[in-house]
């Protein structure tokens, strides 16, 4: 009967042991996974704050090209409302003098037998 106790005793001792073991094991997994979604979500965080910037960037060209098409806009607006034409002739007065004629140089084109 002794015998019987001391073989409980130990088949009780390790039971423990592979309860406790198994419990190691499970910590150990557990930590792992928690390691790996903290390690996860840092690399998330770091490419969520790189598109942000991107897109700050980006809504800066964006709003310096709006203010350029807004200029072209207003500038066409200008050129072709009413008066439009004497506006530009006044802005570009200087190409030509009033008492002067353009001359356009224009190519001759080739004719047959000259080189």
């Amino acid at each position: 009967m002794a015998a019987l106790i001391e073989t409980g005793a130990a088949a009780s001792l390790s039971s423990e042991r592979r309860d406790r073991l198994c419990s190691v094991i499970g910590l150990i997994v557990k930590g792992g996974l928690v390691l790996m979604a903290g390690v996860s979500l840092v690399r998330l965080a770091g490419a969520y704050q790189e598109r942000m910037d991107r897109q700050g960037e980006l809504a800066a060209v964006l709003q310096l090209e709006q203010a350029k098409l807004a200029q072209a806009r207003e500038r066409f607006d200008q050129l072709f409302g009413l008066e439009g034409e004497q506006r530009l002739i006044r802005e570009q007065n200087q190409w030509i003098a009033p008492d002067r004629l353009r001359i356009v140089w224009k190519p001759v084109p080739n004719r047959p037998g000259t080189p």
